[in-house]
């Protein structure tokens, strides 16, 4: 299964990569959402090989998953692969400058299942597809929004 957007922002690339680095507040956010969020080497700098592990509710049930920066390539791209009990993922963010000051973000999700019940679950997703779509991609349009605000406050 996997989802896709583009957003326009209007910041330079290098400050985009910036915001979206800033992995500290994203932890944070989560915390507030109520997911349990632990850096697993709190003292790596930022780049390849950062890794969290989280436990969050799905369905009424604790689900455990393992994050990973597999990638990360400034200004253009960073990419982060998760393990989960049944289910697997990818993530992968790329910026593209289409001016020096306006960048485009394209963010990308990709899941698999490993188990029959990842599978079920998986399943169940597709049939809200058209509605998960469609808030991803309003969730994306808002955060795009929040990098455009922040930048303006910083300038």
């Amino acid at each position: 299964m996997q989802f896709s957007s583009k957003e326009d922002i209007e910041a330079p690339i290098a400050e985009v990569f910036e915001l979206l680095s800033e992995f500290e507040s994203f932890e944070r956010s989560a915390l507030r959402r109520g997911v349990e969020v632990q850096r697993v080497d709190a003292s790596m700098p930022k780049g390849a090989g950062l890794a969290w592990d989280t436990v969050f509710m799905v369905r009424g049930k604790p689900r455990e998953m393992h994050l990973e920066l597999v990638e990360y390539t400034p200004p253009t791209m960073m990419r982060f692969e998760s393990h989960s009990k049944g289910v697997e993922g990818k993530v992968v963010i790329e910026l593209l400058a289409l001016s020096s000051r306006r960048t485009r973000l394209s963010f990308d999700v990709s899941l698999s299942a490993n188990t029959l019940a990842a599978r079920l679950l998986l399943q169940s997703l597709k049939l809200a597809r058209a509605n998960l779509s469609q808030r991803f991609r309003l969730k994306l349009a808002e955060f795009a929004r929040d990098i455009e605000e922040r930048h303006t406050r910083r300038a």
